[in-house]
């Protein structure tokens, strides 16, 4: 099994900043590809970004420019910056990993309200 721990979610005004941490622990083997997924009220759960073991970067058009997802392997830990929020981007945020199986985080609040 692989446990995720989230932190660094919260209350940001438009325009802030915020940078989301997520530590993998537990029986790793590699940790294929590290991930930020997100669900809105009433929306469906979305990829945000994702990072490859060989930096391989993927993200939503709505966060490009604005996110950077990045992983230090020695840590297991994946991280989302972003900055120049969007009341858009107010959303549960969960981290995922893929090690031999799909993992998911526990979910983390962002909020972006004035």
């Amino acid at each position: 099994q692989v446990q995720l721990v989230e932190s660094g979610g919260g209350l940001v005004q438009p325009g802030g900043s915020l940078r989301l941490s997520c530590a993998a622990s537990g029986r790793i083997f590699g940790i294929a590809i590290m991930g930020w997924y997100r669900q809105a009220p009433g929306k469906e759960r979305e990829l945000v970004a994702s990072i490859t073991s060989g930096d391989t970067t993927k993200y939503v058009d709505s966060v490009k420019g604005r996110f950077t997802i990045s992983r230090d392997n020695d840590k297991n830990t994946v991280y989302l910056q972003m900055n120049s929020m969007k009341p858009e981007d107010t959303a549960v945020y969960y981290c995922n990993v893929y090690a031999l199986g799909w993992y998911w985080g526990q979910g983390t609040q962002v909020t972006v309200s004035s």
